[in-house]
This record gives structure tokens, sequence and C-alpha cells, in this order.
């Protein structure tokens, strides 16, 4: 692989590249996102490869040869976005989004779509009307998208530098080495209003300023790819489809900061990224895009991984930093900041994996383009990861701002299997949102401001959907059992107070709580989060006292009338059968492990409560629908 070794050089090999790209007559890509991969994805692509080899359809999987002007491009890019539909596949230049493509398929896609420019009506997207959209930009959920960060995901080759060329890569490393003062980058990346895009939201600029100032000559860049939030997966989707964007972003962070040594923190349980890094490390250095000399600037930069093992506490940087130098991951008191003394007690950009995919489009395209999008001090957009009680779930990317409305009902196709209750946001350090009378949350913006004024945080990006038939008590109970399996334990309000807490909320799930629980809850929350060391446990208790603010009569339901209003704390709810439904089968009494449900053959039955363990067993198998909770 020849060496890129001037600004000259990119620029031709960007107009080869584009070249060839343009002279393929097709392009097929294959969702290679974890979600499709886990799918079956690898193996269409490989049937694809093998059939159109078969056929002597010239068949091209690397963007490195000149313009081919009869060839298909077979290519595996990183995740598309709409998980619920996978396995995804896009055809260009015809805009196709093939959902839920098989194997068996793919004799038909070359057949009809690749040779004849047919489009095979049952793979393409149907609505709940049965309205098929042929093209994916004319799917509502991708229609009401603005993708800046996921610009390249899913649209070209994640394992091609070549193509990641050809789409103007590393020419923001070219401006900001040739054209700019380190200076100006920070100037520009402050003008931008970039914020930081792994919770807290701290201005990007404000942040590169600090470590620009520090006289000491080693400094680090590193990039935080720990995402833990249970639900999210924003991150991992940028590392695995555009690797590249990453290093970029680095490597412009390196320019601006004065420093030449980056490293890229991931969990380990995020084998594809880890791959895929690897591999675009690897072909940057090649290409004397990364390294000695980037570009014959004097500039060198250089980037290692480093894999962490699953802690959620290593989210927090001075935990992260500490992972890295081979110790603990266990945050540290501030200050000092990680500014000043970070990875190694060197100053230290930290920022997260989606601020950098942000970086790169700020410098070609200028602050002001940025700030187009979203509202004041709130600029660009977000990356959301869609889940829950929704009928569209996936990765989705919108202007901040954008209203929650929107994103559930718009994009995300609206709530399933029920009417809409609540959203947790911002993982186990957000908080849980409701729609009620008085305050709809549903209009609520969604940007770093508007959701610090109702109690919640963007964090991460992790979105969950929750309908009528969540308890929002369990919900609580839920994310503070996490949040206590991750804390530390370094400091004594984290690692014994969210112990306390998760007791408190299991006796209440369970029939045995009383007001006086809720109370202790409330001064457990304020005790915690005012002396917890990090911000794990500073937010730990987000979603107990969201949930106590805008679901108070569920927890009074509990501790008062020892009722699970949701029916789903079976504890606290009984199995009936309603006789009327019961047609006398048997069937539920022959399931049931107990014996507790007795009757005679074709008239109602009955479920014995004192030896009913309401395991769900007879419910579950009644077609016709007369056992439910009550």
């Amino acid at each position: 692989m020849m060496k890129i070794r001037t600004r000259e050089e990119l620029n031709q090999k960007q107009r080869e590249y584009s070249r060839s790209l343009k002279s393929q007559k097709k392009q097929i890509l294959v969702c290679g996102g974890t979600g499709c991969v886990a799918g079956g994805s690898l193996k269409i692509y490989a049937k694809l490869l093998e059939l159109m080899t078969q056929q002597g359809i010239n068949c091209v999987v690397k963007l490195e040869k000149e313009p081919e002007h009869d060839s298909v491009g077979l290519k595996k890019s990183g995740c598309h976005g709409f998980c619920e539909k996978g396995p995804l596949m896009r055809i260009e230049p015809m805009g196709i989004l093939y959902t839920k493509v098989k194997e068996d398929d793919c004799e038909e896609i070359i057949e009809k779509t690749i040779v004849n420019d047919e489009i095979i009506d049952r793979l393409v997207y149907h609505d709940s009307n049965g309205v098929a959209y042929n093209k994916q930009e004319d799917i509502p959920f991708y229609k009401n998208q603005t993708r800046i960060a996921l610009e390249h995901c899913g649209r070209i080759n994640a394992e091609s530098i070549a193509e990641y060329i050809a789409e103007g890569g590393y020419q923001a490393v070219a401006k900001a080495l040739f054209d700019m003062t380190p200076e100006e980058i920070i100037e520009q990346i402050t003008d931008s209003s970039l914020r930081g895009r792994g919770g807290g939201g701290f201005p990007t600029g404000r942040k590169w300023a600090s470590v620009l100032k520090q006289t000491d000559p080693v400094k680090y860049v590193v990039c935080n790819g720990d995402e833990g939030d249970p639900g999210a997966f924003m991150d991992r989707s940028m590392m695995e489809g555009d690797p590249h964007k990453v290093i970029e972003g680095m490597i412009i962070a390196g320019v601006a900061t004065g420093a030449h040594q980056g490293y890229i923190y991931v969990r380990a349980e995020y084998p594809l990224a880890v791959e895929r890094l690897k591999i675009a490390i690897e072909k940057a250095e090649a290409r004397g895009l990364l390294g000695k000399n980037i570009l014959n600037s004097g500039f060198d930069f250089d980037i290692k991984i480093s894999q962490g093992a699953g802690a959620f506490v290593c989210g927090e940087g001075s935990a992260l930093t500490s992972s890295i130098e081979g110790n603990r991951g266990m945050p540290r008191v501030k200050p000092p900041r990680t500014v000043e003394h970070g990875l190694f007690d060197k100053p230290t950009v930290l920022n997260n994996v989606e601020t950098f995919c942000n970086v790169p489009p700020i410098i070609n395209k200028g602050a002001d383009w940025y700030k187009q999008y979203g509202p004041e001090n709130n600029h660009g957009t977000k990356a959301f990861a869609l889940t829950g009680n929704v009928v569209n779930t996936g990765l989705i990317e919108v202007p901040m701002g954008t209203k929650l409305r929107e994103v559930i009902f718009d994009i995300g196709g609206g709530v399933k299997d029920g009417e809409f209750k609540g959203v947790q946001i911002g993982g186990p350090s957000g908080g849980c949102l409701c729609i009620s009378a008085t305050e709809n949350h549903l209009d609520l913006n969604m940007d770093f401001d508007s959701l610090k004024k109702v109690g919640a945080m963007i964090g991460s990006g992790g979105l969950v959907v929750m309908n009528d038939h969540n308890c929002m008590v369990e919900v609580a109970r839920f994310f503070m059992q996490f949040t206590q399996n991750e804390s530390c334990g370094k400091c004594v309000p984290c690692r014994e107070g969210t112990k306390r807490m998760l007791e408190l909320l299991t006796d209440i799930t369970e029939g045995r709580g009383t007001l006086e629980h809720i109370s202790m809850l409330e001064e457990l929350a304020d005790t915690i989060s005012h002396t917890a060391l990090c911000g794990l446990g500073k937010t730990a208790a987000s979603p107990v006292v969201s949930t106590l603010k805008y679901f108070r009569d569920e927890y009074i339901a509990h501790v008062v009338d020892h009722k699970c209003p949701a029916g789903q704390c079976k504890a606290l709810v009984n199995l009936i059968i309603d006789p009327e439904k019961c047609k006398g089968c048997t069937k539920c009494a022959r399931v049931c492990p107990v014996g507790a449900i007795s009757g005679e053959v074709k008239k109602p039955h009955t479920i014995d409560q004192s030896k009913c363990i309401k395991c769900g067993t007879c419910m579950d198998g009644c077609k016709f629908g007369a056992i439910k909770y009550e």
C-alpha cells in the first residue's frame, strides 16, 4: 500500500478513489454491524460473492483498482441503524433498502435487482398500513433524521480507507495541519458549541483550550469507547461503521493541543469494533496518515487500543485513565482535573467516540454550518439508541432540540403493545420521564439544557421507551441493581448507599414496603448525590428520584394498597381465571407446576391463591386469554 506523503497526493487519491466509486454500476452494501452480523449478514455477503463469481459478474470488494465501468461493488458496511428490520442491504445508486434479508434471497436479488433493475416488493419496508417504501430516504425512520456523526455508517465499506478518502476523509486533518493554528482549531470547535456527547455535555473547545495551555511537553488524547449503559450502542456502531472518522477526530485534537499519542479505550465485549479499529489504524499507518510526519507536516501522532473489561465505572474519566495505566479502574478525587493531570499524570484530552466523530465535519464545513442545527448552546445533532416498547428500534441521529414526540412517534413509529407511559433517558445515570396532564414531556426538547430542567440528562444517548405495562418502581429497582453492581466500592456513599436503596426498592416490589421506605429512599438519594466521589455515585439515584417525582402514585399503590398497577411485581398481583372466557379445556391445570388450578372439564377453572407461585405458565398456555394478572 503506497504512502500518501503530501496534501497534494491526498487530493489526488481522493479524486482517483471517487472516480472508481462512481464507475461502479451498482453497489451492494450489506450491513456489517453487530446486530445484522448476529442475524447472518456475513453469510449473506459470502453468498452474494459466491453467486456473482459463478455468474461471471465483475464483483469488486476492494476499492484499490482503476475504474471498472461494468463492475458491481460488494461491501460490508457499518450499522444502517434500522436494527428492528435487519439483516439490511442497501443497493446504490437506486437507494433501495432491503429488510430482513435471508441467504435464500441472494439469487433473486442478483437476478432481479442487480441484473435487471427490478425492485423486490416483499423485501422493501412496509409500514403498518401496508405502504411500501422502496427508497431508504423515504422511510419515516430515516426521513426525519439528520446524520453528521453517523454520516458514513451504512454508506461505505467500513474496512476501506480508500472509500473513506473518496468521501473526503482526512481532508480535515490536512486543513488543520496546513491552514490553521492550534488556537484557530480550538476557536472553531468553541464557536460551534460542540459539547461532549458522552454524558455531561462539557464544552469541547474549553476542554481542548485547557490542555493546550499546559506547559508539559507530553500530552495525550484519549477516546472513551467504554459505552456501558444498558441498551446503548451508539459509540459501538460508529467504531464499527466509521473507524477512520474517530481516528481523524483524534488526530485533529492532537494537532490542536500539542499531543502526539492517542489511546482508544474500548470494552472487550465489542470485538467487532476492536477489529475494525485495528484494521483502520493499520491502514492509516500504512498510508502515512497516522504515525510519523503526517502528510510531510512534521507532526507525529500515534494511536493505541486499550481494551477494558466492561466495568461501567471506567466510563468516568479518572477511572478510565487508571485502567489504561494497568491499574484497577477507580475514580479519584478532583481537582486536579484530567486536563491537568490525566493519563500517566499528564495533561489529557478525553472525549467520547461521538464527540470525535463530530470534529472532522466541523473543521471541513465551519462552525456556522454546524450551528444551523439545534438551539442556542446546544448545537449539532445527537445519536440515540432507541429501544424498548417502540415499533421501530435502532440507531438514530437527530438535531439537538428535536421533540421527544417526534423521536418516538415519527421516527420510532409509535408505542408498541400499549399506551405511552414514560421514557428512560441517559442510562442508569438518567431519569424517567412521563406524560401527564400538567407536564407533557412528549413535547420536551431533547437537548442538554431542556432535559436538565426536568431532572434528566442525555447521557450517552440511551432512550428506552416504556408502555403502560411497565412498573416504574421495578424500573427504578433494575437500574439501581445495575448501578450497585457496577459501583467500584471506593467511597462509602456509593458502595453502601446504593446497596441500602436497592434493598428498600426490593422490599417495595416484593410487598414488604411501607411509607417509611419512600422517605428513606428520598433521604438516601439526597445524601448519595451530594457526597459520592464520582459521577456514577452522584447520579445513581436519578432513576429513583425521577420516578418518585413523576410516578409517586405507583409507589403509594405498592406500599399502601400492596398492589402493582402495572401487574409486573409478582408478589403484589394475583393470577385469576375469567369464568366467561374459560372453556374448561384443563390445559392450565395440566401445566401448573404446583397443582394450584382445579375444575371440571368444559367448566370454568379456579386458582388456589395459597398455592399459586405466580409463574405465569398457565397464562402462557391458555389460548383463550382467560388467565390474567389482577
